[in-house]
């Protein structure tokens, strides 16, 4: 799988989510770990602007993020985008943990990681809102494929 589809870093859904915590606790503050987050989201592999349409986007997110997903060799890979910054290092972050699983593997790791790492509850309502409808969704898309 090439981009704009996200490989997996980490071995396992839960290894990304114990990466990602390990990697926030070295900021002190959220303005460091939202700068940090942000700087997730530049790193995202090319989206394709013919996908940045509303067949693609994700609903209930206040910013505008799209997400396409596709089937390889029993894994699932997500691409992914956003129009505002911090959004892009959450659809990241999520990518991370989720992108390059099987469905199995995606529907049994809760987004509740999200609350875990006080992602949530350090956003706005509509970000916290936003970012789980992006976990919703990915999770859905795992549920589609799965047999």
């Amino acid at each position: 799988m090439n981009a704009p589809f996200l490989l997996p870093e980490e071995d396992t859904a839960a290894e990304a989510i114990e990466a990602i915590r390990d990697e926030l606790e070295v900021f002190d503050d959220w303005m460091e770990r939202y700068q940090y987050i942000i700087e997730m989201g530049r790193k995202l592999p090319p989206f394709p602007p013919e996908w940045c349409n509303d067949e693609h986007r994700v609903p209930g997110c206040q910013s505008q993020v799209w997400l396409e997903a596709r089937e390889e060799g029993g894994k699932l890979y997500f691409a992914g985008l956003s129009d505002a910054a911090i959004v892009c290092g959450l659809v990241a972050l999520l990518l991370r943990v989720y992108s390059g699983r099987t469905c199995e593997e995606i529907m049994a790791t809760d987004p509740h990681f999200l609350r875990d790492l006080g992602l949530v509850q350090a956003l706005s309502t509509n970000r916290g809102n936003g970012v789980e409808a992006m976990a919703r969704a990915i999770r859905s898309a795992a549920a589609s494929l799965k047999v």
